[in-house]
């Protein structure tokens, strides 16, 4: 069994993350309570897909019902683990509130200023009522630095960091206006930071030449939908283009997809009253379009809301996509356009899942003949999956930022960019993932840029639900091994994953 290469690595995968556990609990208990109730919300997450995995690995089948429901409890386990973390991390501010205050009367802080402040960009003025805005029972500021067109201010924070948040940011609104910006970040020794930059440093509006980049995008995108149908029904759609209203269908199942991405997103966005730039499409010959890039043109509040903006376009275009694919698979049948082999089916353990639940023994058969519907569906949740990458600006990296952090973000960024460019360069049937890769590397690489607000972490509902993203991206682009696909009847050849 070992001699399998792919078991080998999935049995790899089991004990490394049972390793992570280890080491993350050694970790964890020298910070007492908090440290191990954080452990612990980590392993309920992290158990069952260990078990799935090392099970999947040893050739043991489990049942479908039971594995939904430890997901289920181990959500429910998660949710009142981060209820027990909150409580226990309010006791831990009380006392440390309770030892600063006995504290008070003998600290000796001086608040230092750098040695040459004339190359302050802020002037005097503004730097005053700027220090104006620190407080014993906000932000303890103890150290000023020069930073691009602002300054730094280093300290101590003084209670939780969205509260602190709200006072600082009102109280410097009502001393300069909308003049200057207040951010309260990490700093890289993992110190809260206050950051105060000038207005002019917020995101700019879409100008007209990025407006008429998006518009040609469009247009290209159009067309290589249109090429894209033409390919599946089996001709060139440039060199018969008579035939457009045989692939106006399949183009249009795809643009809806985009457009119920692109809805999600701005239905979010206006609803934090955050503005979005125009969308500009990313055009592929075999797909139609890799999807969107969005920029924000406001700055993001907290994470929590850019959790919320990032979430939602991939939730509305994979609610779309599985309704497509599932309305497909029940209306396929021998009428059916597409006439595919079975192993086709083997290419996404959620798509080859699904269709074994819906059609049943039609699996044993060599060919299928499957709707349009099932192929656009399928489509529109690779394009969702790709999106939900963990990588810089991507929705996945966005989401993997306002969840875990910039740190952690940066790390997955890094991770996902090797592993697509190895895929990419041994995957020779298939060349979108090394496309993709270079995509991302030149355009969407760089982090989102820090909330005002970086402190405060979303909820553990959010937790869930990107962890639920991941996992989902993970099921819709791992194929079948051939031994799962035989026992689930589903043809005795590997096919693979669309990426």
């Amino acid at each position: 069994m070992l001699n399998n290469p792919e078991t080998t690595f999935l049995l790899i995968i089991t004990l490394a993350g049972c390793g992570f556990l280890a080491w993350g609990y050694k970790r964890a208990k020298v910070y007492g309570k908090l440290g191990i109730l954080a452990w612990l919300q980590s392993a309920i997450l992290m158990l069952p897909w260990l078990i799935f995995f090392a099970l999947y690995a040893l050739k043991i089948s489990i049942n479908l019902s039971i594995m939904l429901f430890i997901l289920i409890a181990s959500a429910g386990i998660y949710i009142w683990l981060g209820t027990k973390l909150r409580a226990a991390g309010q006791d831990l501010i009380l006392k440390e509130k309770a030892a600063q205050k006995l504290k008070e009367e003998a600290e000796q802080i001086a608040i230092k200023v750098i040695p040459n402040p004339e190359i302050l960009p802020i002037s005097d003025e503004d730097l005053k009522k700027i220090k104006g805005i620190f407080g014993i029972d906000t932000f303890f500021a103890t150290e000023t630095i020069s930073y691009q067109e602002g300054a730094i201010f280093r300290g101590n924070l003084r209670g939780e960091s969205d509260q602190v948040y709200g006072k600082l940011s009102a109280k410097l609104k009502e001393r300069l206006g909308e003049k200057y910006r207040l951010f309260l970040v990490e700093s890289p020794e993992e110190k809260p930071v206050v950051i105060v930059l000038p207005s002019s440093n917020d995101p700019q509006p879409t100008t007209l030449a990025q407006k008429n980049l998006a518009i040609v995008l469009l247009v290209a995108t159009i067309v290589t939908s249109m090429e894209a149908g033409s390919l599946l029904l089996g001709f060139d759609f440039f060199s018969e283009l008579g035939r457009f209203k045989e692939v106006l269908p399949f183009s249009l199942g795809i643009w809806t997809i985009l457009a119920s991405h692109e809805i999600g997103h701005h239905f979010m966005a206006k609803r934090h009253n955050i503005r979005l730039s125009w969308p500009f499409l990313i055009p592929n010959w075999q797909m139609g379009t890799f999807g969107t890039i969005t920029r924000f043109e406001s700055l993001i509040p907290n994470r929590t809301v850019l959790f919320d903006i990032a979430f939602a376009g991939p939730a509305a275009g994979g609610i779309v996509s599985f309704i497509f694919l599932f309305l497909g698979l029940i209306l396929s049948d021998s009428s059916s356009v597409f006439q595919v082999p079975t192993n086709f089916l083997q290419g996404s353990l959620l798509v080859g899942t699904l269709a074994k639940l819906i059609l049943g023994t039609e699996l044993q058969s060599q060919v299928i003949n499957l709707h349009p519907l099932t192929i656009i569906g399928w489509l529109g949740l690779v394009i969702t999956a790709l999106n939900l990458l963990p990588a810089g600006q991507l929705d996945g990296g966005r989401i993997m930022q306002a969840v875990y952090g910039r740190k952690i973000a940066r790390r997955t960024t890094i991770i996902s960019l090797v592993i697509l460019t190895l895929i990419g360069f041994f995957n020779f049937t298939n060349s979108l993932p090394f496309y993709w890769a270079i995509i991302v590397l030149f355009l969407q690489r760089e982090l989102e840029r820090p909330s005002l607000n970086e402190l405060t972490e979303p909820d553990d509902k959010r937790a869930f639900l990107a962890l639920f993203a991941f996992l989902l991206m993970l099921a819709i682009i791992i194929p079948f091994s051939p031994s799962l696909a035989s026992k689930f009847g589903m043809g005795f050849m590997d096919y693979h994953s669309p990426i």
